[in-house]
């Protein structure tokens, strides 16, 4: 079977499509102080959860009653329960997820995400691995960061 250039494009654009499945593990078991098994995450996350924090997939936009929570305290994460960004760096970025201008100290890392076709950094808990969102230059002051966050990711404890 030839291999001309048609054939190379489209086997491009299906192997760019499914780079999201590639990305879906990036994370090396046992590199985390927690660590679960896929069975053990699928125990205590619900659907929606799971796919969001151990498949890196993205929550529909304006779905999480996080985004419009106003009330001082943390959010945390889902997975783990480590604080990760604080209510007083949340602010409104009319996204429809919850939005922050820079995590708590030592709560997230990042990574490159290279799928679908665009350039993005990748913001996961740092103590268990989870998928949060990702970390956009386009935020406000004092930070111009915009950490773009899935609601199913994090649960708000009120001060």
């Amino acid at each position: 079977m030839a291999f001309d250039r048609r054939s190379f494009l489209l086997s491009s654009i299906a192997l760019g499509l499914t780079s999201k499945a590639v990305h879906a593990a990036p994370y090396v078991a046992g590199s985390f102080e927690i660590t679960r098994s896929d069975a053990e995450w699928r125990a205590m996350l619900n659907d929606s959860e799971f796919a969001v924090m151990r498949q890196g997939k993205t929550e529909r936009a304006y779905s999480s009653p996080l985004d419009g929570e106003k009330r001082a305290g943390t959010f945390a994460c889902r997975g783990c329960d480590q604080p990760l960004y604080s209510s007083a760096a949340k602010f409104d970025s009319g996204t429809g997820w919850p939005s922050f201008t820079a995590p708590l100290p030592d709560a997230v890392e990042t990574m490159p995400d290279n799928s679908l076709f665009a350039r993005r950094t990748e913001v996961h808990c740092d103590r268990c691995g989870s998928h949060l969102g990702h970390v956009f230059d386009d935020g406000p002051a004092p930070t111009g960061k915009r950490h773009c966050i899935n609601g199913v990711s994090l649960a708000f404890i009120a001060d």
